[in-house]
């Protein structure tokens, strides 16, 4: 059996930056235990897994090296772009098994806008490995669903932050985000994963459903410029709109192909 593999620079419009995802489009689901040893040998960030449901209504599934995920941003992009590179949408619709329906546009400005349900984080105590993993205390501490939210007070303090990922791993299912605002965007962010991915995501999208709502109520507007700054860095757009948060982002195509599998 064989199945078409594209990888993409997602949140981006520059080769070898943004994060890396790989896309697998099929015609029919394959099992869960080959989706993860796929997403295993890629040994990306994110692999996505889309087969239609109807006209441009499609299943995602999203799997790291080591788990499925729940939600995932970058990859929901990279999957779109590859849909839409073979003439879906200009709007497609990803069902998926843990937030719902995902609607996805392409714009003419070549971005590319995800809805995403808002996730807002609340203010929580911190457990003592969050606190002992990070090299620098936050101003806050909040949870989201997702994430641990550690606050700074600027972007220096979050470009030199350090982490141990021992003690990150030991707050599993939760990973951290740590934010602050940012010199040149609204605000920044760094993403550490030890227990879902690994050491740190260069760019995560979905964890912007929470981080927009955040600073959108701190700064007083609904519209946002992001960046995560990690190695290879990430541009994302963030607008609310009711109970939702549209997070925009580009993408490149870095490599197109195929996989062999069990029949």
């Amino acid at each position: 059996m064989r199945a078409e593999l594209y990888q993409v620079d997602a949140f981006t419009n520059q080769l070898f930056r943004g994060n890396y995802a790989a896309v697998v489009p099929t015609a029919e689901p394959l099992a869960t235990a080959l989706m993860q040893q796929i997403a295993s040998e890629n040994n990306l960030s994110e692999t996505a897994f889309v087969w239609p449901l109807a006209q441009d209504h499609y299943q995602i599934r999203w799997f790291s090296p080591l788990t499925e995920i729940d939600f995932c941003g970058h990859a929901t992009l990279a999957a779109a772009y590859v849909l839409f590179s073979k003439g879906a949408g200009p709007v497609v619709r990803f069902s998926t098994l843990a937030v719902g329906d995902l609607s996805v546009r392409q714009h003419e400005t070549g971005r590319i806008e995800m809805d995403f349900p808002q996730r807002p984080a609340k203010f929580a105590t911190a457990p003592a490995p969050l606190l002992a993993g990070v090299s620098q205390a936050p101003q806050e501490v909040l949870q989201s669903p997702q994430a641990w939210m550690l606050v700074y007070a600027n972007e220096q303090q979050v470009r030199q932050l350090t982490a141990d990922s021992s003690l990150l791993k030991q707050l599993a299912p939760y990973d951290v985000v740590v934010t602050a605002p940012g010199e040149q965007h609204d605000f920044v962010s760094r993403y550490f994963w030890p227990a879902n991915g690994g050491d740190e995501d260069p760019v995560t999208g979905s964890i912007h459903a929470a981080l927009a709502p955040y600073w959108a109520e701190r700064l007083g507007k609904t519209e946002l410029t992001a960046f995560q700054a990690s190695t290879r860095g990430g541009q994302l757009w963030c607008r609310l709109q009711g109970d939702r948060v549209l997070v925009s982002g580009e993408a490149v195509l870095y490599l197109k192909g195929e996989i062999q599998l069990p029949a």
